[in-house]
């Protein structure tokens, strides 16, 4: 029996990548085939992901007023279109699953053109640019979070939650469970920077953790993902102010680094709630202010309104604000302990497992 084939297209962010790649992985454990369709942003994140093959194809963003740099765009996406409509008559998918990102606009497009069912996911709490031009017609529009701000009417009568599927290792982290702080014993804070602007937590968080009494500074191990230009800086203060601390711009281990963390900093981007959410950890987030239609603010908003999570946006993410709150929640080690259970019963670590279901279930013709 030929095996089932999904043509898997996401954009160039681990944000659009990682949940690809985790419902990539849950689809091929129900032996079905996996292609994927992404742009040279895109490759930076395809070590080892699980596809017959990885094609790059031209991508740009559509939505720009500049009327140059729209007819340059239309030209590659343009480009994108034939070179995808390639691969289907080739490789012939059963169905396209887009993952977001300028690489699903030609991938999607070519799926409708071709009359093969094809499905969204939208990591975000606001629906995607691209996602909004095909929500309409898609067999189901799957979503990270229960809100999903800019779906249409239409595309609310396909409307499916499933979570955003995580990774193994955030698996294991949730399954490792949350380890309370003691009166006297070590807390483990680990902040996140995210791939965007990150500088404001490079430089802030050091800062306000230097305001903080010596008797919590004392107690603290802090892993920081920090900007390469802010390293030095963010050392200095730490080892001046006797916070044991490890600062390096990216960390492979994320996964152990959430099962030990006993308190987060971060970004507020899909994937990052997510996985706070999926890991059960309370949480400080800065919602990053330029993120489009301010979707990073709503992807909190279910794990502030549980008293999961703080948010300081960014003009009131300041060394004494900080400062302030990471005295209040770490002084507290019982309150920690309640926020982080009420983070886990919003995670859904299913996730992946519900998004395959939901591809299967588009191919046979009706969502199970």
């Amino acid at each position: 029996m030929t095996p089932r084939r999904c043509l898997i297209a996401a954009g160039g962010t681990g944000g659009h990548m990682f949940p690809a790649r985790a419902a990539a992985e849950a689809l091929i454990a129900r032996g079905w085939q996996i292609r994927l369709v992404t742009d040279a942003r895109g490759l930076k994140h395809t070590v080892d992901f699980p596809a017959v093959a990885i094609d790059e194809i031209h991508a740009a963003s559509p939505s720009t007023k500049n009327p140059v740099k729209l007819a340059k765009a239309a030209l590659e996406l343009g480009k994108g279109l034939s070179e995808t409509r390639a691969i289907i008559k080739r490789w012939k998918p059963d169905v396209v699953a887009g993952f977001g990102g300028y690489p699903a606009f030609p991938a999607l497009a070519a799926a409708q053109t071709m009359g093969i069912a094809y499905a969204i996911h939208e990591q975000n709490a606001v629906l995607g640019r691209v996602n909004r031009v095909f929500a309409g017609r898609a067999g189901f529009v799957a979503s990270g979070f229960e809100r999903l701000d800019r779906l249409s009417a239409q595309g609310r009568k396909h409307h499916l939650l499933t979570g955003n599927p995580l990774r193994q290792p955030i698996l294991d982290a949730r399954a490792a469970g949350y380890t309370p702080i003691t009166p006297d014993g070590r807390i483990n804070l680990l902040i996140l920077g995210g791939s965007l602007g990150a500088r404001l937590l490079s430089e802030t968080v050091p800062a306000a953790i230097a305001k903080l009494p010596e008797s919590l500074r004392s107690r603290l191990d802090v892993v920081q993902q920090t900007r390469e230009d802010s390293l030095a800086m963010a050392r200095e203060i730490y080892q001046s102010c006797g916070v044991n601390a490890r600062c390096e711009p990216f960390f492979e281990d994320v996964g152990a680094l959430y099962a030990a963390s006993q308190l987060v900093i971060g970004r507020a981007g899909a994937s990052t709630v997510s996985e706070i959410a999926g890991v059960g950890r309370p949480a400080i987030f800065c919602p990053l202010a330029i993120a489009a239609d301010d979707h990073q603010s709503a992807n909190v908003e279910g794990l502030v309104d549980a008293l999961a999570a703080d948010t300081l946006p960014e003009v009131e993410f300041t060394a004494e604000r900080l400062a302030g709150l990471l005295q209040s929640r770490l002084s507290d080690p019982v309150d920690l302990a309640e926020r982080a259970a009420a983070a886990r019963s919003l995670g859904r670590p299913d996730a992946a497992q519900a998004l395959a279901k939901a591809v299967e279930g588009l191919v046979r013709g009706a969502l199970t």
